[in-house]
């Protein structure tokens, strides 16, 4: 390669430096080190969620957001016909993504701030981390839609609660109590615009169908519901 072309490439390298090192960088800005949020009415949830935040915590406010997304649902027995075996299953299925991904463009409901949960199961403190690790599952919830379960398109590892003030009731040492069992990891941020809804069949119930919300994750909270 001569010195000409050689400088001729060097611009779009620098550029593709300068987007994985803006990438890098947002990622460290999700912190998945926090404290444990103790609610007792759903209302508390807006002192520490964004105050735009549209919370997908119950099957009606999903349902809304898929109505204003694609209007209605599919019609999930002439999509699966025969079932998996079906030699016209996987091509209905694909036809259905790509129609309403092209009607869904410009939507205004992509650009909403979305809050859904996970369930996070505690385990006992560690020194190491000086917080409570978290191993994260998502949760399914049964709509007129189908089941729905979001995903976040880069699920944060090492999650960690840490004890403070507040929850020393609950997570102290001298607090006497078991761990509880289960919290909420409430997620929040936008949809994928180009991948904002996927549709499929649920594994565990055959012929249900199953949407799953990609949200790009911006914020991270746990929360223990009283």
């Amino acid at each position: 390669m001569t010195s000409s072309a050689a400088r001729r490439l060097r611009p779009p390298v620098l550029c593709l430096g300068l987007l994985l090192s803006a990438l890098n960088a947002a990622a460290q800005d999700l912190s998945a080190r926090s404290a444990l949020h103790i609610v007792t009415d759903p209302s508390q949830l807006g002192t520490f969620l964004p105050p735009s935040t549209h919370l997908m915590l119950e099957p009606q406010s999903i349902e809304r957001l898929l109505d204003q997304l694609d209007g209605h649902p599919p019609d999930w027995q002439a999509i699966y016909g025969q079932g998996h075996h079906d030699p016209g299953h996987d091509e209905r299925l694909f036809a259905l993504n790509r129609e309403r991904d092209a009607r869904r463009e410009g939507n205004s409901a992509l650009s909403w701030f979305l809050t859904f949960a996970w369930i996070g199961e505690l385990s006992p403190f560690d020194p190491q981390l000086g917080g409570f690790p978290v191993a994260l599952g998502p949760k399914f919830i049964s709509t007129r839609w189908g089941i729905v379960r979001f995903k976040a398109e880069d699920p944060p590892g090492n999650l960690v609660v840490l004890a403070d003030e507040a929850s020393a009731e609950i997570l102290g040492e001298n607090s006497g109590r078991p761990l509880p069992q289960n919290i909420d990891v409430l997620m929040t941020g936008r949809l994928l615009p180009d991948e904002s809804l996927v549709y499929d069949f649920s594994h565990e119930q055959e012929g249900v169908g199953l949407i799953m919300p990609f949200v790009r994750v911006e914020q991270i909270h746990y929360v223990l519901m009283r």
